[in-house]
């Protein structure tokens, strides 16, 4: 997407989107002269938005700026210049349904609880927890992300606290207690949202649609039956205790911070913590490497291409042990290039016919469809829907034309704007699935 419409923000150029959602799009922000690369969050006023839509704006960026992040605003929009999450979605790394291996959730898990800690001692509430808001930076260390529903609870200098009255948050991922019309206390609300993402991470799927009597799983969860089911049965005692801690259905009774840093399952060394970048990208990819998911986004056609009409300084700052073990970077027809979305895929026809089959592929799914123009010869189009757990998706399909052996194929990027990882993970694998695409999806040699 061209940047020409956005001004230099304090020396960046808005170089490409690489997320949205809402009111806002993210751009991979470039500081050449001082070779720096950020995030930078751009949210668009109109005459259509309204008082309450930008007192929420200036709320997130005041606490954005309480958080230590570098803010910007400029008319008619605000700009927001943030770290860059160059390792992308963390959920994005992990398989459907298998989640991750119990050293991994451990590594994570700490390095989450330890920031929603440093976010309440600034007394600030989260309150939208969910893996999509969960990104990695270039050496794979967890950063939390999008303060736009979150508030301040308390008063630093006095230790004095407030409680919340405001209904928030996506259903998988909220407390039961927001499901009354009374007030809430803050701290455990984003317990409960840690307690939700451990199980995820663990089980590679949320736990439940809501936290209410219309979630036969959640029903069970009260009851105490799910405990013989698939994955709970499978957790060792460790993690299932804190689970059970940090999801305990009365506030009062669920666990604090400090008592998942003291428990036996948080307190325990950490064994990747001891190794390398790429030992931790090898750990945290294993299963979809298991899957074969790995050998659709990465398939090594041994290709010679000119790197030097990609930006080297621009993937530079992106090159690191831990992204390239990830495969963060893709085989393009204009060279090596940083693309932080593993949902993509080679296929062997052009643009131009994969494009239909693509659009065939999807509708067979379900998903809402799109067309939108094509930017700098890539064809591209919009998709939607709602996921397994009705939450709404919303993202791109784009496709741009690579050669290999000798033929024209096709490089296919899957883009998520918002949602669920797991769920645009299911989709991507879903649409390679189906029998439109699947002849026409080139994968490794071996595989």
């Amino acid at each position: 997407m061209s940047s020409a419409k956005y001004p230099k923000i304090v020396g960046y150029d808005l170089i490409q989107q690489i997320g949205g959602g809402g009111f806002s799009r993210v751009f991979r922000a470039v500081n050449v002269k001082e070779h720096r690369v950020a995030a930078c969050k751009v949210i668009v006023l109109t005459p259509e938005t309204s008082d309450k839509e930008r007192k929420t704006i200036e709320k997130e960026m005041r606490i954005h700026s309480q958080l230590k992040h570098t803010n910007s605003a400029l008319s008619p929009g605000f700009y927001m210049l943030l770290e860059l999450a160059a390792g992308g979605d963390l959920f994005d790394k992990i398989a459907p349904d298998i989640g991750v291996g119990d050293e991994v959730a451990h590594f994570y898990f700490n390095q989450l609880i330890a920031g929603m800690n440093y976010i309440h001692q600034e007394g600030v509430c989260h309150r939208d927890l969910k893996p999509e808001n969960l990104l990695l930076d270039v050496a794979g260390t967890l950063k939390i992300s999008d303060f736009g529903l979150s508030s301040v609870f308390k008063l630093k200098e006095s230790g004095r606290t407030r409680p919340l009255t405001e209904r928030c948050g996506s259903l998988p991922y909220v407390a039961p207690e927001l499901n009354s019309d009374r007030p809430y206390d803050a701290e455990p609300i984003d317990v409960w949202g840690v307690g939700v993402i451990l199980y995820t991470m663990l089980a590679g799927n949320t736990p439940w649609d809501e936290p209410t009597q219309n979630s036969p799983e959640f029903c069970r969860y009260m009851s105490g039956e799910i405990f013989r089911e698939e994955p709970w049965n499978r957790f060792n005692s460790d993690a299932l205790s804190l689970l059970q801690g940090l999801l305990a259905i009365d506030p009062r009774d669920r666990f604090t911070l400090e008592d998942a840093f003291q428990h036996p399952w948080c307190i325990r060394p950490s064994q990747l913590a001891k190794q390398g970048a790429a030992s931790l990208a090898q750990a945290l990819t294993e299963s979809l490497r298991s899957a074969g998911d790995m050998d659709l986004a990465s398939p090594d056609f041994q290709k010679n291409t000119n790197d030097d009409e990609d930006e080297p300084m621009l993937s530079a700052a992106h090159n690191t042990q831990f992204t390239q073990t990830l495969m963060l970077f893709s085989q393009t027809q204009s060279g090596t290039r940083y693309t932080p979305h593993l949902t993509r895929f080679y296929a062997s026809l052009p643009p131009d016919q994969i494009m239909p089959v693509v659009r065939e592929g999807l509708i067979s799914l379900g998903v809402a469809i799109k067309d939108a123009p094509p930017a700098s010869g890539t064809l591209r189009l919009r998709i939607g829907g709602h996921d397994a757990r009705k939450e709404a998706f919303r993202g791109w399909v784009e496709v741009e034309s690579f050669e290999y052996h000798g033929s024209l194929g096709s490089f296919c990027v899957m883009q998520k704007d918002s949602g669920n990882p797991i769920s645009w993970r299911q989709l991507w694998r879903a649409l390679i699935q189906t029998p439109q695409m699947e002849p026409y999806v080139l994968r490794k040699r071996g595989a």
